[in-house]
Formats: C-alpha cells, sequence, structure tokens
C-alpha cells in the first residue's frame, strides 16, 4: 500500500482517486473477527496501528479522494470511507460503525473523523448504539455527500463517483492538490491561522504553467489545457 501511495502522490497526472469494491454489495465489511480473535493483545494493537496509519495515507493522499459506496461499509468499512474527501452511496448501501457491539470501538480513526464530518452528538449516537444506516438517511446525517438509487448492475455509487471525477479533472491538478491541503490543514485551526495556511497555498500555486494557461484559456475563450505543472 505505501508502494501505491506513493506512485499515486508523485504522478502528476491523477487529479482524483476513487476507491471501490469489485465484490458486488460490499464496499468493505471492515476486519474479519474471526482471524482478530487469535490475536494476542500485543497483535491486536499492532493491527490497529497498522490500518490506522493505511487510512492515515489514503486521508493524506494529495488529490481529491472518492469512495464509492455501492454496499455494505460498516466498522473499518467505514472509517476507510471517512478517510476519502467525498463518499456516495446506493440507496441499499449499509453503513455503521457497529465496534462498541463487538465489545471494541472504532480503532482506524472512526472516532476521530465521523464527529468531525457530522455533528458531534450525532457521531456520539450513531457509535454507542453501533445502529446501521442505508444509504438515505446516511445522506440526511451527512455521512456522504450524495445518494443514488442502485442499479441492476449494482454500481450505482461508482457511476456518480465517475460522474464526479469527471467534473474534477476539468480542473488544473496542482490547485486541486493545494485547495486541498488548504482545506485540510485550515479546518485544524482558527480562521484567522486558517486564512495564513490559505495564503501559503495560493502562493505555491502562483508559479505554475497551469496558472498561467487558466488566465490565458479564459482570456482567448477556449478550454484549459492543464499539464500539472
Amino acid at each position: 500500500m505505501k508502494e501505491i501511495n506513493q506512485i499515486i502522490k508523485e504522478d502528476m497526472k491523477i487529479s482524483v482517486v476513487i476507491l471501490h469494491s469489485l465484490v458486488p454489495g460490499i464496499f468493505c465489511a471492515g476486519a474479519n473477527l474471526k482471524e482478530r480473535f487469535q490475536m494476542n493483545e500485543e497483535e491486536v494493537a499492532v493491527f490497529v496501528r497498522g490500518l490506522r496509519n493505511t487510512f492515515i495515507e489514503i486521508e493524506d493522499l494529495p488529490m481529491p479522494t472518492i469512495a464509492a459506496i455501492d454496499g455494505v461499509a460498516v466498522g473499518g468499512g467505514l472509517e476507510l470511507a471517512l478517510a476519502c474527501d467525498i463518499r456516495v452511496a446506493a440507496d441499499t448501501a449499509k453503513l455503521g460503525l457497529v465496534e462498541t457491539g463487538r465489545g471494541l470501538i472504532p480503532g482506524a480513526g472512526g472516532t476521530q473523523r465521523l464527529p468531525r464530518a457530522i455533528h458531534p452528538n450525532i457521531a456520539k449516537e450513531l457509535i454507542f448504539t453501533s445502529r446501521i444506516v442505508k444509504g438515505l438517511e446516511a445522506k440526511d446525517l451527512g455521512i456522504v455527500n450524495h445518494v443514488v438509487p442502485q442499479n441492476s448492475s449494482k454500481n450505482a455509487a461508482y457511476d456518480k463517483a465517475i460522474s464526479i471525477a469527471r467534473e474534477i479533472i476539468l480542473n488544473a491538478p496542482i490547485a486541486l492538490r493545494c485547495a486541498k491541503q488548504a482545506i485540510n490543514e485550515g479546518v485544524q485551526l482558527s480562521i484567522k491561522d486558517g486564512y495564513e495556511v490559505e495564503q501559503k497555498y495560493y502562493e505555491k500555486n502562483i508559479p505554475t504553467k497551469d496558472r498561467q494557461e487558466g488566465m490565458l484559456s479564459f482570456m482567448e475563450k477556449r478550454k484549459p489545457q492543464y499539464r500539472g505543472h
């Protein structure tokens, strides 16, 4: 995973990444509890830390990421989706942090990302009850950006994610990365400190050829041809 992430990070031609499953009806069902039960306490701690670090690497990818949730996303599966910038779910999808019902707590970032994605009180209720919600309720709660009717191919969320990605890739790759970094860093700070973060990434984007191309194409009334430099 680290090697793949590094390749993705360094390829300036990649403007967006979509995470989806090739298994119909399942986005990610979380950890194998039978396997986990065989681990000793130290092995469990190492496993969870490694999983959390993997999701952090996904969260830290410099370009926008989209989770296409066409099926079950519970436990670590929802934690994986929460590591993405945008989440799309089919109306038949099932989402939940169910760990407390298994005598556990969300350990791959769920206790931190869900309260930052939705109201903390709602996040607490979902975690405390280990409740599973379907796509429409997940949209109402703010867990996902979009909910779409599932189709016969069971890939409606993926189709929607592709549609969003096509909108994103029209824009300048470096500007997309700078905008994502400015948002991710800024939301952890006061708004005044966030302005300084915004300025930092604005200035980082100024020398790029894509910025010049964006302004020139506007004046020439043509579509920009961004190259990622």
